[in-house]
């Protein structure tokens, strides 16, 4: 690729780069002289799964390594000691070293599904900061400013409502700020949560009389919801370890409008590409849903494979197109005789109470035999050998097998 061609494949989904010219001029001296960028991408280990909201920045690692940079991904396990502030309203629990350990062992395995591991450098942040030692911590603090870091949007909105920040916090942006220098970095990437962070890096790596890293800030991916940041807490995620048919089905569920976004933080596909299939929808040339199995498959094969992101489709064509039953279904053993359909829900766990067995019958939401019920007192009736299929919702079904 020419420079040009670089830039624009690097500047796919990007909210922005500080700064575009350094970046060019970088990428000039390293065709010049032959010597590979450093790009860098820090992550905190503090939850075992990663999800496909962390995969947006992931993947523009990976566009540096196909442009034949070298890239970092460096576990923060002294980082994640501390815990990011980041959109934090309250300071975040502490890990233990031995959480982290764990975690971090997960990750290891999980981007390689989208990094070359055979050209990616693993770190860990603690191979310096555990050496620094408090006077070198000292020497380290006395870079910055606390009114540079008390202009930090997070900080100064607790200061503001007067919610505590604890002084470890403060020393966050610091400590990953160090870690480019400790390595170097040429670039650094990270969210638009993460921009404070990033430009701190800038900042200190001046101090150190470095070359100042360039910052690609890429934006949060909305969750399924499609309003609220992709997370696990708020149950709108779509986990990149899940089985390819929860993955599929996760896709599918997302409106029109949110696929555009992500097919362009998602996938390979260039932005032209993307623009071309987008215009094809709109003439009505292409059907919406069927450009969305196309999303779902892409996705489902870069963490499993094309076979299984095939299987996933005909799997959810039989369940929700051909309203089939699919072919591997849990079975479980009740005693036969007859019972509420309320209480064969909950006794199956197919609700947790009965409060909710009686909302999901009654929203139409439940089917014995493919027969919708929507009677909390319908009376079913098992006898010994009977089985029947249970389906809840759209994706879930249970045979019940009387004993």
């Amino acid at each position: 690729m020419t420079i040009d061609e670089q830039l624009a494949f690097l500047r796919k989904g990007t909210v922005e780069i500080i700064r575009e010219d350094d970046l060019r001029a970088k990428l000039e001296k390293s065709a010049r002289t032959g010597v590979p960028l450093r790009a860098k991408l820090g992550a905190d280990p503090t939850a075992p799964d990663i999800h496909l909201g962390h995969t947006v920045v992931i993947r523009k690692l990976r566009a540096f390594q196909e442009l034949g940079h070298t890239v970092i991904f460096l576990i923060g396990d002294f980082t994640g000691l501390i815990g990011d502030p980041s959109g934090k309203s309250v300071t975040r629990p502490q890990l233990t070293r031995e959480e982290i350990a764990a975690n971090a062992e997960t990750y290891k395995t999980q981007i390689f599904k989208l990094l070359d591991p055979e050209k990616t450098e693993i770190r860990f942040n603690s191979e310096w900061m555990d050496k620094l030692g408090s006077d070198g911590f000292i020497r380290l603090a006395s870079h910055v400013t606390v009114k540079q870091i008390l202009e930090r949007d997070d900080f100064h909105k607790r200061i503001t409502e007067e919610r505590p920040i604890a002084l470890h916090e403060l020393l966050y942006p610091l400590t990953q700020a160090y870690d480019s220098v400790a390595l170097h970095a040429d670039v650094e990437l990270g969210g638009t949560d993460q921009k404070f962070n990033l430009l701190m890096g800038r900042n200190l790596q001046r101090e150190y009389e470095q070359e100042a890293q360039v910052a690609v800030i890429m934006p949060l991916l909305e969750g399924t919801d499609g309003v609220q940041k992709m997370s696990k807490s708020l149950g709108n995620y779509i986990g990149i370890n899940e089985p390819p048919a929860e993955m599929f089905g996760k896709v599918m569920s997302i409106s029109d409008e949110l696929m555009w976004r992500y097919y362009e933080l998602l996938t390979d596909l260039r932005a032209e590409e993307i623009s071309r299939l987008h215009a094809s929808s709109e003439a009505g040339e292409r059907n919406p849903r069927d450009i969305k199995v196309d999303l779902a498959k892409r996705i489902i094969a870069d963490f499993h494979s094309p076979a299984e992101a095939s299987a996933a489709e005909d799997d959810f064509t039989r369940k929700f197109v051909h309203k089939e039953i699919p072919q591997e279904v849990e079975e479980r053993t009740v005693s036969a005789g007859g019972r509420k359909l309320s209480h064969l829900l909950t006794e199956t766990t197919l609700a947790s109470s009965m409060a909710e067995a009686r909302r999901l019958i009654e929203q139409g939401g439940v089917y014995v035999d493919g027969e919708r019920y929507s009677n909390v007192n319908e009376l079913i009736t098992l006898r010994v050998g009977m089985t029947i299929t249970l389906k809840v919702g759209k994706r879930r079904f249970l045979r019940v097998r009387g004993v």
